[in-house]
């Protein structure tokens, strides 16, 4: 059976925290109907071997103290959080390995713009979140995309 291990410690405002699993710091903003993962080296870390199972456990552990400190059900299931979560995650580490190699200016300048935007992950409950029934969709074929995933992006050195 694995273990998480789990160092929990807020910063700045009440809402943002820091999860350590696995040696991993990740963090992650709870608000009202939306929570707010960030897409860097400790996510990567994170994610680096068994990608399904540590994202389920990521989004299982995300609802549950989103349950704790807001006092209501977080309405997104944990597998429309998984794709969502791999969508930026991988949105954003492609553009930086394409970005890396191909030094086209014009192309870097577009490829930054997404990398920013793949950074922070907004996934919100369909009141807040326009474009949840498209994670909701691909949520059914979650099993076959963790397939395709790339393993170990932390050892690629593209985030500091």
């Amino acid at each position: 059976m694995m273990r998480i291990y789990l160092r929990l410690r807020k910063f700045t405002r009440k809402m943002d925290k820091v999860y350590e699993l696995r040696n991993c710091e990740i963090k992650v903003r709870l608000d009202e109907g939306l929570i707010r993962v960030y897409s860097d080296k400790g996510l990567w870390c994170y994610l680096d071997n068994n990608i399904r199972l540590r994202t389920l456990e990521l989004a299982k552990f995300i609802k549950i103290d989103y349950q704790k400190e807001v006092n209501k059900t977080l309405m997104i299931s944990e597998s429309s959080l998984m794709v969502e979560i791999w969508a930026h995650v991988y949105s954003d580490y492609f553009g930086l390995l394409i970005k890396r190699h191909l030094k086209i200016k014009w192309v870097q300048n577009l490829l930054q713009k997404g990398i920013e935007r793949a950074e922070i992950i907004d996934c919100g409950e369909k009141k807040f979140d326009s474009n949840r029934w498209v994670w909701d969709f691909l949520s059914h074929f979650e099993q076959i995309i963790s397939l395709f995933l790339p393993k170990n992006i932390s050892n690629k050195n593209l985030k500091n």
